[in-house]
């Protein structure tokens, strides 16, 4: 019945924004057969919608004049949809705009009938999303409102920054957008002080001051599109292969990525396969697994990988030669 009902909303919708639509142009729309929309237009009928058809080539279905749907009308899916998107909003941005998150789930709440809000409460309760952030929201809250308000009005900020080395900058920025990427909230603008469009992680902003001169973005600026070049992997340089021992191959098999490819043997254990720019990852990720672990290629990943481990032995051994002189 659900798709039923979205079918029939979807009728009345296509009348609203356009009279005399013909059963075929319903059926192509909708995927069904014509048959099946002159039954939904009797149903419809009979649910008191106002429809009436007229025959000739410039009649079809149409709408009385005059007739609106109500403001405020859902299927049990897309309010489910708007108290998740709500909720979701909550998460991400904090108190940015908990207050506005909350207003419209109120709203939902007064409008939808009993029994859309029953279906919806038994879909919040088993359908969640947790995690968006690896951080408390307040690390970005300080800014993060000023930050949205410059960004839609154009004005340019000036800030105190703490780069990934605890270096501190002042900076003058023009700011494009903000953009959650690995939870955590960035701003994208262009820089005065490097002259370059550049992103700045929102919780290593240590101090902000809205200014009073504008900008105007580039035309054909986007920050999707940029950060989506920003974070493009390099041209990979080293075909990695790693083979795992049986006990270890399920886990790894488990949690193996679309940049991998894994090859399973006979005997249990697994070999993967990778390519990558650098080495310095994959040694770390090799020493995870211990023992259970062998570099096939390239040589040079194995070398790192013995040059570590020894280096760890090295550490143990010389405090084990500490503790037993003293």
């Amino acid at each position: 019945m659900g798709n039923v009902a979205t079918r029939l909303l979807s009728i009345v919708l296509m009348l609203q924004s356009k009279p005399h639509i013909k059963a075929a142009e319903f059926a192509a729309e909708l995927g069904v057969s014509e048959r099946t929309v002159h039954r939904y237009m009797a149903m419809l009928d009979e649910m008191g919608i106002p429809i009436y058809s007229e025959r000739g080539p410039y009649g079809g279905f149409s709408l009385v004049r005059g007739y609106k749907l109500p403001p405020m009308l859902f299927t049990a899916e897309e309010a489910t949809v708007l108290y998740l998107g709500a909720n979701l909003i909550k998460e991400m941005w904090g108190k940015a705009y908990r207050d506005a998150a909350t207003a419209a789930t109120a709203k939902l709440d007064n409008v939808l009938p009993d029994e859309l809000r029953r279906q919806v409460d038994r879909a919040q309760a088993s359908l969640a999303v947790c995690g968006l952030h690896r951080f408390n929201p307040t690390v970005w809250e300080t800014y993060i409102d000023d930050l949205r308000r410059c960004v839609a009005e154009r004005r340019q900020v000036w800030m105190r920054y703490r780069n990934f080395n605890r270096e501190e900058t002042e900076r003058v920025v023009d700011p494009y957008g903000l953009a959650l990427q690995w939870g955590l909230w960035y701003l994208v603008g262009y820089c005065h002080l490097r002259q370059d469009v550049r992103t700045f992680r929102v919780d290593r902003i240590q101090a902000l001051e809205l200014l009073e001169a504008t900008f105007q973005p580039p035309p054909d600026f986007s920050v999707r599109e940029f950060l989506a070049t920003m974070t493009r992997p390099p041209e990979p340089v080293y075909q990695v292969e790693v083979r795992f021992n049986p006990d270890v191959a399920p886990r790894v098999a488990e949690r193996r990525g679309a940049w991998q490819d894994l090859t399973e043997h006979p005997d249990g254990s697994v070999t993967v396969a990778f390519p990558t720019a650098n080495l310095d990852w994959p040694t770390w990720w090799v020493l995870s697994y211990g023992a259970a672990a062998r570099v096939i290629s390239p040589p040079e990943l194995a070398e790192r990988v013995r040059q570590a481990a020894e280096a760890v032995v090295r550490m143990y051994t010389s405090e084990e030669s500490n503790s037993t002189s003293e």
